[in-house]
Order: C-alpha cells, then structure tokens, then sequence
C-alpha cells in the first residue's frame, strides 16, 4: 500500500509515520510512504500513479496541502483518496473545500488517524 505524504514539516511527516504505523490494520498490507515537500513533487507522483492515500498537510507553508488537494482533485482523473491534516478541528470546512475524504485535525490522535487511514484505503466512508 503506497501512501504519499505531503508536507513541508518533517517533525509532521515523522508524527504521522509513527501514529499510522507500518501496517494500518490486519487485513491490509504494509505501508510504503511516499514523502514529499513541495507541491511539484507531489503532482510529479500522483500523476504518475500507483498511489493508494494521499495524505496532506493543511499547514504546509505558500502552497498548503488544502490547496493542492483541491488542485490534484480537479486536475487528475482517478485521484486517490485525500485525508487532509488540518491545525484545529474549526478547519474541517476547509477540508470540504479542498474535496478531501477524511480530516484528521491537531494535535493528532493516533487511533483517529489509523482509522481515517484504514477506511479510506478499504474504500469506506471515515466515521467520525
């Protein structure tokens, strides 16, 4: 399972990595991240394919991961999924906006990401 994980913050991407973990669930397969920093990379590796999560940091700096969801949502056929990283729970209607299919908001909960995650990559809806 290939998830791309966009933000200009390592200290995030690293948060992120240890909450998901290297297997989300029993019933899914190994996690192989995909971390990239600027909004190019990002576009490079979704148009390029293969991905099964993307996963975006609303608080990246200039060109914020809400944003670029939007962008890669409108622009590629066949997007994947987009859970979106916001800074506070007030964020999630601008995770609408941006077309993403879960928000997870700060400070993160493990458990909350490792489902968003799971539900997402079965094809579900996230619960809340």
């Amino acid at each position: 399972m290939r998830i791309l994980l966009y933000s200009d913050d390592v200290r995030t991407r690293d948060a992120v990595i240890l909450a998901v973990g290297r297997r989300v669930a029993k019933d899914l397969p190994p996690v192989e991240w995909l971390q990239v920093a600027t909004p190019a990379a990002a576009v490079a590796a979704v148009e390029a394919g293969g991905l099964d999560l993307l996963v975006l940091d609303g608080e990246t700096g200039k060109n914020g991961g809400l944003g670029l969801g939007r962008q890669l949502k409108d622009e590629i056929f066949g997007c994947p999924p987009a859970l979106a990283l916001t800074g506070r729970p007030q964020d999630a209607w601008l995770a609408s906006w941006s077309q993403a299919d879960a928000v997870v908001s700060r400070p993160l909960d493990p458990i909350a990401l490792q489902k968003a995650v799971a539900s997402l990559v079965r094809g579900g809806a996230v619960v809340g």
